[in-house]
C-alpha cells in the first residue's frame, strides 16, 4: 500500500509540472492524414515503390530532418513541426503549442506546401477522413516500428476493431493548458462531458472498409470496440473527487503492454502498471511513454489532450481549435460550461456515444439534438475569441445551421453520383477547400 501512494505521488507530481501561468497557455495540435491514389482512393503503403517511405526522402530534400528507428525513416522534424506515421502509415504532423491560431495555421500550411507538390508528382493525394476509404485493412501492413508488433498482438484480442482503430482511423487532436488542479479538473470534465457532442458534429468517416458506412461517427464504433482498459471516458472522470490523483490511479491499475527502459520497448502483456512501475529507477520520458499508451476520448500528460474528433479537411480543422480555445481559455466562458454541464454523468455520456452511431447529431443530450447543443456552446465560444480568431469558427456554424456533418455531406454527393466528391476534402488545393 505504502508503494501504490509513492506510485501515485510520482505521477501526480508529473501531471502538476505541467502547471503553467494563465498567461503562458498555448495551444498545440495534431493533425492526422491518409495518403491514397488520386484515382483509386488506393491505401498508399510504406513499403511500396513510391509509397510513404519515398515521401518522407522526398521532405529531407525540402530541409526535413529524419528520424529513424534503426534502419527505418519512420518521421522527420523541421522547425516547430514533427511528422510521424500511425501503425497503417497515417500521416501525422504535430505542431508546436502557440497562443495565436493564425500561428499554428501559418505551421501547417507550409507543410501542406512541402508535401503537396511531392504528392502530385506521384498522382496521389493527402485525405482528411475518419477511416480509409478504400483498402480493407487486412491489405494494409504495418509500419515497422516495434511498438506497433507488440500492440496489435495485444489489442487484437481485446476488441473486435481493434486492428482497424491502429491501421484504419485518423483523427484531430487538440492540446489544451492548465494552471491548477482545480482548472484541470474543470477543463477534464467539461471536455468528457461534451465527448458524443464533438465526436457527432466532427464526424467524417462516411467509409468503412471499402463501403459507404450505413451508420453515423464510424470511428466512435471503432473505438467502442478496441480496448475497455485503455479507451473511452477515464474512469471517475465526472466524479466530484477526480483530479491528479484519479487519474494516476486510472493509469495504474490497467496495463500499458509496453514499457521504454533506457530506449528499449518492454512487452509487458497484460500486467498492470503498478506492478512494473519502479520509481527508485523512474526517468521522465519513460513515465511519458506509458501516458501515452492509454488512448481515452480525453487524456492527460503535460497538458490535456482531446482526442474525440475525426481527422477534418482544411479550414473546418481550425474550428476545432478555435472552438476549445473560446470556450477553455476563457474564465468566464469555463465557469459558465462548468455550471451548465454539471447536471451530466457517465451514463449519459456513455448513452450518447452509443446513441450518435445511429443518429448522430440528431442524437438527443441534455434533452435536445446534439446540434443545438452544439449551436449554444458554439456561441459561448466566440465570446470568448478576438474577432479575427472566431472567423475560424465559420466552418463549424455552417455545419451546425445546416445540420450536415463531413459525413453526410459527401454521403450525399455519392448519392447524387458524384463519387469524386472526396475533392472537397482533398487537400491538393488547400486554400480552395471549403466546408
Amino acid at each position: 500500500m505504502i508503494e501504490l501512494e509513492k506510485q501515485i505521488d510520482e505521477i501526480v507530481r508529473y501531471i502538476e509540472r505541467g502547471e503553467k501561468d494563465k498567461k503562458d497557455f498555448k495551444l498545440g495540435v495534431e493533425f492526422e492524414h491518409f495518403i491514397v491514389d488520386k484515382q483509386s482512393l488506393r491505401t498508399v503503403t510504406y513499403y511500396e515503390d513510391k509509397g510513404v517511405k519515398h515521401t518522407l526522402r522526398q521532405l529531407i530534400k525540402k530541409g526535413w530532418n529524419g528520424i529513424y528507428e534503426g534502419e527505418y525513416l519512420l518521421g522527420l522534424e523541421k522547425d516547430n513541426a514533427s511528422i510521424t506515421l500511425e501503425p497503417g502509415a497515417q500521416l501525422e504532423i504535430s505542431i508546436k503549442p502557440y497562443k495565436n491560431i493564425e500561428e499554428i495555421e501559418r505551421v501547417y500550411l507550409n507543410f501542406l506546401e512541402d508535401l503537396i507538390p511531392i504528392l502530385d508528382s506521384k498522382n496521389q493525394i493527402l485525405l482528411s477522413l475518419g477511416y480509409q476509404p478504400k483498402t480493407k485493412i487486412a491489405n494494409i501492413p504495418f509500419i515497422p516500428k516495434e511498438r506497433y508488433k507488440y500492440m496489435s498482438k495485444y489489442l487484437q484480442k481485446r476488441g473486435k476493431y481493434a486492428l482497424n482503430m491502429m491501421k484504419g482511423t485518423a483523427s484531430t487532436q487538440v492540446t489544451i493548458d492548465y494552471k491548477s488542479e482545480k482548472d484541470y479538473i474543470k477543463k477534464f470534465r467539461i471536455a468528457n462531458s461534451l465527448s458524443p457532442v464533438i465526436s457527432a458534429i466532427f464526424d467524417n468517416t462516411p467509409f468503412f472498409e471499402g463501403e459507404v458506412s450505413k451508420k453515423y461517427n464510424i470511428r466512435t464504433l471503432i473505438w467502442n470496440n478496441c480496448d475497455d482498459d485503455r479507451c473511452g471516458i477515464v474512469e471517475g472522470a465526472l466524479d466530484n473527487d477526480f483530479g491528479y490523483k484519479k487519474y494516476a490511479q486510472y493509469i495504474l491499475n490497467r496495463p500499458p503492454i509496453i514499457i521504454k527502459k533506457d530506449n528499449d520497448f518492454l512487452y509487458t502483456k497484460g500486467k498492470r502498471f503498478k506492478y512494473i512501475f519502479n520509481i527508485s529507477n523512474n526517468k521522465e520520458n519513460e513515465l511519458s511513454h506509458v501516458l501515452t499508451m492509454f488512448f481515452p476520448d480525453v487524456r492527460t500528460k503535460k497538458f490535456i489532450e482531446i482526442r474525440m474528433a475525426d481527422s477534418i479537411p482544411y479550414p473546418l480543422n481550425f474550428s476545432i481549435i478555435a472552438f476549445w480555445k473560446g470556450l477553455l481559455y476563457n474564465e468566464d466562458n469555463l465557469n459558465i460550461l462548468d455550471e451548465y454541464l454539471n447536471d451530466i454523468d457517465i451514463s449519459a455520456v456513455l448513452k450518447a456515444k452509443k446513441d450518435i452511431i445511429n443518429y448522430g447529431i440528431n442524437t438527443l443530450f441534455k434533452g435536445i439534438p446534439i446540434y443545438e447543443l452544439g449551436k449554444k456552446i458554439l456561441q459561448i465560444s466566440k465570446k470568448g475569441l478576438c474577432k479575427e480568431e472566431r472567423d475560424y469558427l465559420n466552418p463549424l456554424e455552417e455545419i451546425l445551421i445546416n445540420k450536415i456533418t463531413p459525413t453526410l455531406k459527401t454521403k450525399q454527393m455519392i448519392a447524387r453520383g458524384k463519387y469524386d466528391a472526396l475533392d472537397w476534402c482533398n487537400l491538393n488545393n488547400v486554400i480552395k477547400c471549403k466546408i
